[in-house]
């Protein structure tokens, strides 16, 4: 089929498929608000991580979560977390109480803590899970060996560091910062390969598609980036939204791109042409979207609040079918 007909089928079937999945239901996490939600590498468990300094994992049954436990062994706020790129049940936690806390899913509990020199707001693993790099407000990066859990580099940064991730082969290691640009370096050594000036304003969040051929940049101007990695050329860009972009997900199959910001709703694009897939109304700016590693299920949470204006604490996902009361 020629790629032109086949994009424009996938994208009439995914406007019609969420036509009829486009019902989210509420689930109560935690007491305060929620940084952060992940799904494991298999999608049986979904994490969530708070400013209540909690950490909740759930366990996905067909579209039904259920919460397995919520933990509180870290004494600051769960800013963010991600599981082992290969081992269902591994799971680290970055909090601000200058600690790293990898858990053991299926036991429920935190099996091993690293201290690190600041209060961490950004962490990612690397896709042979052998490395975590985590980020502090203080703009180090600290590099864990997971095999020895001892620190085994660090490296101070001059300017703002916001998200960071390795490429899918593992030899580069990718950061946004406060000038708008995406800084690659070459991994392990930290030697800077490429700067790209990818917006003019605050380059925010960065994430890589699952198939490892794009990476995806949303910035404080509103504007998300699409970039060939490869090239290192800017092929796409998305601009519903009017806020600064705060979250970026890729859905498993790399076609669609759900981002989100202070705007009240979730955008869902198709990643080659950048048009509107699905909407998500939301009562809250959006902190945090993960899409399903298998399913078009996607898990977010806002900053909602009670009538009496407390953090309600949930976590949602989208995708479920409308006659499913």
């Amino acid at each position: 089929m020629d790629e032109a007909i086949e994009r424009q089928t996938y994208l009439k079937d995914k406007i019609a498929y969420f036509e009829n999945n486009k019902r989210s239901k509420e689930y109560v996490a935690h007491q305060a608000k929620v940084h952060s939600v992940a799904w494991s590498c298999d999608g049986s468990r979904l994490a969530s991580g708070s400013f209540d300094k909690t950490v909740t994992i759930w366990t996905l049954d067909s579209d039904r979560l259920s919460k397995e436990g919520n933990y509180k062994v870290h004494s600051g706020s769960v800013d963010q977390l991600c599981w082992h790129p290969t081992k269902p049940d591994v799971l680290v936690t970055a909090s601000l109480d200058k600690t790293i806390r990898l858990w053991d899913a299926r036991a429920g509990k935190s099996t091993h803590s690293v201290n690190t020199k600041g209060e961490n707001i950004n962490i990612c693993w690397s896709n042979n899970g052998h490395t975590i790099a985590v980020g502090n407000k203080e703009d180090l990066l600290t590099f864990v060996d997971v095999r020895t859990l001892k620190v085994k580099h660090e490296e101070q940064f001059k300017f703002e560091v916001n998200e960071i991730a390795w490429n899918k082969e593992n030899d580069q290691f990718f950061l946004t910062n406060g000038n708008g640009c995406v800084v690659i370096l070459s991994w392990p050594d930290m030697k800077v390969l490429h700067t790209i000036t990818a917006h003019p304003a605050n380059c925010i969040c960065i994430e890589f598609d699952p198939s490892g051929k794009y990476f995806a940049a949303g910035s404080a101007d509103a504007l998300t980036s699409l970039w060939d990695v490869s090239e290192l050329t800017c092929i796409q860009m998305f601009s519903r939204l009017d806020w600064p972009v705060r979250t970026l997900s890729f859905s498993y199959d790399s076609q669609l791109l759900a981002s989100a910001s202070e705007d009240l709703f979730i955008d869902i694009a198709y990643v080659h042409t950048g048009e509107k897939v699905a909407q998500v109304t939301t009562q809250a700016p959006t902190f945090t979207v993960a899409w399903h590693p298998t399913k078009h299920l996607l898990a977010y949470a806002c900053d909602d609040k009670d009538k009496h204006d407390r953090d309600t604490g949930g976590i949602w996902l989208y995708g479920l079918a409308n006659s499913n009361a």
